[in-house]
Order: C-alpha cells, then structure tokens, then sequence
C-alpha cells in the first residue's frame, strides 16, 4: 500500500519539511523513507545517486557543508536514531534569503525529514548520543569541491540550542559568509 507523503515549505524558498506517510499498529510502525514515484506526483523530480550515514555522540556539531559548481548537492535528510537540530542556510546571491537560516528538530520516531537543495548550506547538531542520520544526495561526494561555512557566522546567526562539544578542525576554522567561497545563483520558482 502506497505510504502518502507531504512536502511542507519552509520560510526559505525550496527548502521542505518531507512527511512521510506512516501506518503504527501494536507492532510498531511502517513507514516509506523515500519513493520516486510518490515525490514525482508531487512535482518533486529529483535524482538521488549517493546515500550516506553518519553517527554521532550528544554535541557533535557537522557543518555546515555544501558543494559549489558544478558539483552543487541536494540533500534530503533524516533522523534514523536519536535527535539532531538540523540546519540549512541560502548562499544563492540574489535571493531574497540569501544569508539567512531555517532550523528544526529532527527525531527517529516523528516521520520527518528535510530536503535542501543545491544552494544551501547544511548542518546540525547532535542532541542525543548514538544520533545517526541519513542523506541521500543528488550529486556524488566531491573533496575538491566540498567548502565549508562557519557554523557561529554573527551574520547568518544560526541559533544553535547548546554551545557544540564536538567539533572537527574544518569546521571550527571555517570562513564567514563574507569570506566563504559561493558561486550559486539564485533561480525564482516558477509557477507551473
């Protein structure tokens, strides 16, 4: 049985909250993570070519990471175990939010994900141990292309619900907005 799922927008334009659809019985839940088929009837054609999976402990701070041209990723992401307050900041210069954050909690049980897509950065911190996440990703992991924004930028003023114990050396000397490397451009939706 087809599991329906929600795309919900956010205050930055092309950033989703994906609700997965979800049957609980007295033996758990069932619940489809992703479906081609089912993103495509909502107007959602995306191509997925790499998934990654990451554990970290309570205070782990990753990111905020994105690609640049023409290596750019969409990343849609989701909590398998525990719980992280995920992040996603717009870098297309010429948006309207360019700069600007949206951030939430993710949890194992609560059917929620997030799509960011190419243009953003994106980032979170653990807030239980043994968190782990999922990302499936539209363009293949590319190390000469990965670039990093500095998670405490006074600019972007991401409002993170602790200080993070646990960060690596990349993204604690990361460059602020006014010096990270950004060559995305933003592209207004259209209507169909």
């Amino acid at each position: 049985m087809p599991m329906p799922v929600e795309f919900l927008p956010t205050e930055l334009e092309g950033v989703m909250v994906v609700r997965s659809g979800r049957a609980d019985d007295q033996r758990g839940y069932f619940c489809e993570l992703y479906s081609e088929k089912m993103w495509a009837e909502k107007g959602m054609h995306v191509r997925f070519v790499q998934d990654n999976l990451s554990f970290s402990h309570k205070g782990v701070l990753r990111g905020l990471h994105y690609q640049i041209e023409p290596y750019a990723i969409g990343k849609f992401v989701r909590v398998l175990r525990g719980a992280a307050f995920d992040v996603a900041v717009d870098l297309r210069r010429g948006s309207p939010t360019f700069g600007k954050w949206m951030g939430m909690i993710l949890k194992e049980c609560d059917s929620l994900a997030l799509w960011i897509p190419a243009g953003f950065a994106h980032g979170f911190l653990a807030l239980e141990d043994n968190t782990t996440m999922l990302y499936k990703g539209t363009t293949p992991h590319v190390p000469e292309a990965e670039r990093t924004l500095s998670y405490r930028c006074p600019r972007v003023g991401v409002v993170w619900p602790f200080e993070p114990r646990i960060i690596s050396p990349k993204d604690e000397n990361a460059p602020d907005l006014d010096h990270a490397e950004i060559n995305f451009t933003y592209r207004p939706q259209t209507s169909a």
